[in-house]
């Protein structure tokens, strides 16, 4: 019986046997060609075939847009493209919101779709700022002015003077002298600041339509709303317990919450509101809950 060996060499030598492949015309018998072949050399082409396919194949997969299409990989390939288009569509809906009520606002100016003073008058709402880690609480615009129109009246001027005298300051207050303010616009003063006859506790000033109005000061937004009285509103709260009003403008730049910086603009100036008779700004400036006169502290 034949070794295991003999039996390998066997199968070895047969793999080298030669054959002739010859091609011939069928129908002529005329001889086009013969080869000369081994079963070895047909293995070998024949893996050298499957390798080449198994490589195509690969970096087709790996580096063209055909693996889209294999099962399983589309759904984990998408993911991320899916919750970027949840984002995008997030943001695209605020937006769409904010265009909406600022077209409604604009739109109740041109029709004088007014609110009442039951309207105006609001119930307070928290708005919290996440980067001053505390809350703003949003009043309706003449709600601030009532209140602080009745601390003026309910305030006798003996609290003022002991106040100055324990503080060692005067009336007028020093502090807020040493404060740099800059000018909201650049303009032609049409009214002073006339608290003690009419209640005028700001100043308004003409300015050409469309000028921008700017920030006194660096501070956050409280309140952007339009009222029945003072129209389109903004105020801001600054440091040291200083609030300046930006009044009567025909479009707000800010929102509650916002934090604005010096001479950045926050209005454009307007005509808005029954306390208003033509273009300008009314401009108050409030220093420890009460008035006091822009221009000693201003150039307009």
């Amino acid at each position: 019986m034949p070794t295991e060996a003999q039996e390998k060499k066997t199968w070895l030598e047969r793999l080298q046997d030669t054959y002739r492949l010859v091609i011939m015309n069928s129908e002529t018998f005329e001889k086009k060609g013969s080869y000369n072949i081994t079963l070895l050399n047909v293995y070998i082409l024949f893996s050298t075939l499957f390798v080449v396919m198994f490589l195509f194949v690969f970096l087709a997969v790996a580096f063209t847009p055909v693996k889209r299409y294999l099962p399983g990989y589309a759904a984990d390939s998408n993911e991320g493209n899916v919750r970027a288009m949840a984002k995008e569509v997030d943001r695209l809906e605020k937006e769409l919101k904010s265009y909406e009520a600022y077209t409604e606002n604009f739109r109740k100016m041109l029709v004088g779709d007014v609110q009442t003073e039951k309207d105006i008058d609001q119930t307070v709402e928290e708005n919290v700022n996440p980067e001053m880690d505390s809350v703003f609480v949003k009043l309706s615009t003449s709600e601030i002015d009532r209140q602080l129109r009745k601390e003026i009246e309910l305030e006798e001027i003996g609290q003022t003077v002991q106040q100055a005298r324990t503080t060692n300051i005067s009336p007028k207050g020093l502090p807020i002298e040493q404060m740099y303010f800059m000018a909201p616009i650049s303009g032609e003063i049409s009214a002073a600041f006339t608290p003690d006859e009419n209640k005028h506790y700001g100043v308004d000033v003409l300015a050409a339509k469309n000028t921008a109005i700017k920030a006194a000061m660096n501070g956050y937004v409280f309140i952007s709303d339009w009222t029945l009285e003072t129209g389109n509103t903004i105020g801001i709260q600054h440091q040291n317990n200083i609030i300046t009003f930006y009044k009567h403008n025909s479009a707000l730049l800010k929102k509650v919450g916002s934090y604005v910086k010096a001479g950045e603009a926050i209005a454009i100036i307007g005509n808005t509101g029954t306390l208003s008779d033509g273009p300008h700004l009314h401009f108050e400036l409030w220093y420890k809950g009460k008035p006091v006169d822009p221009t000693l502290y201003i150039k307009f």
